[in-house]
Parts: structure tokens; C-alpha cells; sequence
């Protein structure tokens, strides 16, 4: 896994996709105010033209948060901005849902993706009262997993329940191990408000191998193959969008402590 800061900066909707690796269309993005605190850094590096290259795809596999961003990023997660960011794709997210016209077959979907999406990991990147730039360690933060005690993203549970209130059945896909992380994963989601699902996906053993886009992917084909139609998939990385079956409409949430391919 590589990991790279990922902060939310604009709208933006792509062309339709024609090949499975190109962007579903359209994927909506939105960020921070550009006069955030922090912004400006000693040295050639601008903090806000590095979120707005990675949040574009265009700067990729960076291990950790640049040391020079850390207060950047931090002034981002911990002030109103990241809340913020978050409501604002949940608002326009369920603008979209509540125009749709559900057939009330029981097979119109909407796909979270659970990771940073719907539970958030920021208490596991808070080290020492600042977001350090570390790298991804998979013991330790199996171990934070374990814990059960992940708060909800800003804005996502309301989202959620009005999407149930519509009737959306909701199917979560996650890279979590199904073996390892099952029982607790439950647990957390239903501590934090996500008390029902259609389908909660966890990663098998056999599918270890897949990248993240491959895997979403695959798990996406088997959903289309049993009959849903995917309305909405809403995740915190591009690779979380890319690939097959992303659904008929892709929103993005914020990520501003690393990137997943």
C-alpha cells in the first residue's frame, strides 16, 4: 500500500468512462478554503498546490505526508473545514438520491466504502497533539482496528438514514480482513449509527492479492450480477471510484493523511 495526504479541494466532473481504469463520471470533489491556516511553509513547498496536485491524481505514490504539511494538515482536520468539506458532499450526494426514482424492487443500491468513508481513522494519525507524517504500519493500526472505537465521519450517518428513508438498500465494501476484522468491524459501525446494511463486504483471504481498485471492482461485478442497480458509491479515495462498475453517479469525500492505490 502506498499512502500519500489527500485533501478535498473542488468540484469536478469528468467525461463519461470508456475503459474500466478511466474516471466514472462524474466525481464530485470539494475542499478547504485556500486562505487555511497553515497554508503558507518555509521553503519552495506550498501546502495547498500539493493538496491540489494529489487531490487531481496528478502527484502519486508519496509514503507519508510531506514533515513540512504536517501543521497544514492539522489546522485541516482540526478546525471546521474537514467537517465541513464532508456535509457539503453528503448534501449534494443526497440532493442527487432524493431526485431519483427507485423502482421498490428492494434492488437499488448505494455502495459506501467503510474505511475514512464512513469510520473514520483521524484519532490513529493523531500522534502527539499534531497529524505526524508517518508511515503506514499494518500491525499497529490492525491493532487500532481492533479497538472498535472509530468515530463516524462528519455528515455520514444523516446521509445514511436519509438514504434508508428513500430506500436505498446500502451495501458497504472494505478492504477490512473478513477473517480478522468482521466481529469488531459490526460492532464499531453499529456503536456509531450504521445500524442496518443489505450486504457488509469484507476483504477474503483468497482476495489478498488484488489491488484496491481490482478488488472493488470484483466485488462491485458480483453486486451488478445480483441484480442491484448501483445508484450512488461514495468512498475517500480515487481508487475507492475507478474500475468497473463504479455506479451510475461517484462522490468523494475528503482524505488529507494518505492515498491508496
Amino acid at each position: 500500500m502506498n499512502f500519500l495526504v489527500l485533501p478535498l479541494l473542488f468540484l469536478l466532473a469528468t467525461s463519461t468512462a470508456t475503459a474500466s481504469r478511466l474516471l466514472p463520471n462524474p466525481i464530485h470533489l470539494f475542499g478547504p478554503d485556500s486562505a487555511s491556516e497553515g497554508h503558507h511553509v518555509a521553503g519552495s513547498l506550498d501546502c495547498l498546490s500539493w493538496r491540489l496536485a494529489v487531490e487531481m491524481n496528478n502527484l502519486r505514490n508519496w509514503d507519508t505526508i510531506p514533515e513540512e504539511c504536517d501543521i497544514y494538515v492539522g489546522h485541516y482536520m482540526l478546525g471546521h473545514q474537514y467537517p465541513s468539506d464532508c456535509k457539503l458532499v453528503a448534501d449534494v450526494a443526497y440532493d442527487y438520491a432524493k431526485g431519483l426514482e427507485l423502482t421498490g424492487d428492494g434492488k437499488d443500491a448505494w455502495i459506501f466504502d467503510v474505511d475514512d468513508t464512513c469510520l473514520s481513522n483521524a484519532p490513529y494519525y493523531y500522534v502527539d497533539n499534531t497529524y505526524k507524517a508517518k508511515a503506514y504500519n499494518k500491525t499497529e493500526f490492525v491493532e487500532w482496528e481492533l479497538k472498535g472505537e472509530a468515530p463516524a465521519v462528519p455528515g455520514i450517518v444523516d446521509l445514511y438514514d436519509k438514504l434508508l428513508e428513500l430506500g436505498f438498500k446500502i451495501i458497504f465494501i472494505t478492504g477490512k480482513s473478513e477473517t480478522t476484522l468482521r466481529n469488531i468491524t459490526e460492532y464499531n459501525m453499529k456503536n456509531v449509527g450504521f445500524h442496518t446494511w443489505e450486504k457488509l463486504i469484507l476483504r477474503e483471504t483468497s482476495e489478498a492479492s488484488l489491488d484496491k481498485v481490482e478488488y472493488k471492482s470484483k466485488k462491485r461485478g458480483e453486486i451488478v450480477a445480483d441484480g442491484y442497480r448501483i445508484w450512488g458509491n461514495m468512498g475517500d479515495q480515487w481508487s475507492d471510484l475507478l474500475g468497473d462498475n463504479p455506479g451510475n453517479r461517484t462522490f468523494k469525500l475528503p482524505m488529507p493523511m494518505f492515498y491508496l492505490k
